[in-house]
């Protein structure tokens, strides 16, 4: 992890405000690391700022997309299909998971149309 503490637009923020419920200091709104006698809402429920580290951590992994977004590495790719973030497994990798299935069916039920087509139509050959 940096050192330098990344803004979230707000579609970044709502998802992390879903996770914040994940993370083990989280109780009730407050946050029990935080907790000196007198209850401290939780930071990262109420920043656009990922200030808390321990949700940095051990939260945020939870979430592949929003991780990778805010926390850009190598192996980071944006999926030709759907725009959205990924970890791309090889130096290949062109669409996140999802869209890799659906595409890999279209081309193949592109391949066989053809191969149909070809093996149909002897394109202008008569046979023996």
């Amino acid at each position: 992890m940096s050192d330098r503490i990344p803004r979230m637009t707000y579609q970044q923020y709502r998802a992390a405000r879903r996770l914040v419920h994940e993370c083990c200091n989280y109780d009730g709104g407050n946050c029990i690391a935080l907790d000196d006698g007198e209850p401290c809402p939780c930071v990262q429920s109420i920043s656009y700022s990922l200030l808390c580290k321990w949700f940095r951590a051990a939260v945020l992994p939870l979430d592949a997309a929003l991780f990778s977004a805010l926390f850009p590495r190598r192996g980071v790719k944006r999926c030709a299909e759907c725009d959205a973030v990924f970890i791309a497994g090889s130096n290949r990798a062109k669409y996140c998971l999802d869209c890799a299935k659906r595409v890999r069916k279209r081309k193949e039920a592109e391949r066989q149309r053809k191969r149909y087509y070809v093996s149909t139509h002897l394109e202008g050959k008569k046979p023996l």
